[in-house]
């Protein structure tokens, strides 16, 4: 039996991952790999070594496989020590399929053991930090699901469960328990420190 629990919470986490995506992605593409060859049987060009660049977003990976390279219509999957790189916003994970649709990417899946994703918030100096065994963001409904021992912290607040989904319009969290004691909802929050009373320059409070 599944326990499904909907927090109402501010976690300024994703609108700025989601802004940064959308960002430039109508500029001329960059890539360059070690080696690439083309598998005629399977339709996919195949790449070792692979950077990709495209304004502000940067992708490596020890490999990458694609279906088209005009990224009008075409799948990409990179595997190996990828390394994803968006305005503010830094994801490491051991693989990661991408959807690209007219020139912009519409899906994007990853996964790693965790895979890890990191955020610094304009006008914040502290990251927000999530990591998951699976991350699936959907850039059209703008929804972000993390599965597989997923977990979110900011401020010190840190929000685990088996299942998180996170609406970037409506900036709600679900999060979804399988119900057992190891696949709870856990939810630690630390209280802000009070800041401290300055003295005026003669001395009183």
């Amino acid at each position: 039996m599944k326990i499904r629990i909907f927090i109402q919470i501010i976690l300024l986490l994703l609108p700025g991952l989601a802004a940064a995506q959308l960002t430039d992605l109508r500029l001329p593409i960059s890539l360059d790999a070690d080696s690439t060859d083309y598998d005629g049987k399977k339709s996919m060009l195949r790449f070792k070594g692979l950077r990709l660049s495209q304004g502000n977003i940067g992708i490596e990976a020890d490999e990458g496989l694609a279906s088209k390279l005009d990224f009008e219509d075409s799948v990409w999957k990179f595997t190996g020590s990828v390394i994803i790189d968006v305005e503010n916003g830094h994801i490491e994970c051991d693989s990661a399929d991408l959807q690209f649709l007219n020139h912009q990417l519409t899906l994007a899946v990853v996964e790693g053991s965790p895979a890890t994703f990191e955020l610094t918030r304009q006008g914040s100096d502290k990251p927000t930090y999530a990591e998951a065994g699976k991350l699936k963001y959907n850039l059209e409904t703008g929804v972000i699901e993390f599965s597989e021992e997923a977990t979110i912290t900011e401020n010190g607040n840190q929000i685990s469960a088996d299942f998180l989904a996170y609406d970037i319009k409506e900036q709600r969290v679900n999060a979804e328990s399988s119900g057992s004691d190891d696949g709870r909802v856990r939810i630690t929050y630390t209280p802000a420190e009070p800041e401290e009373e300055t003295e005026d320059e003669d001395g009183s409070e």
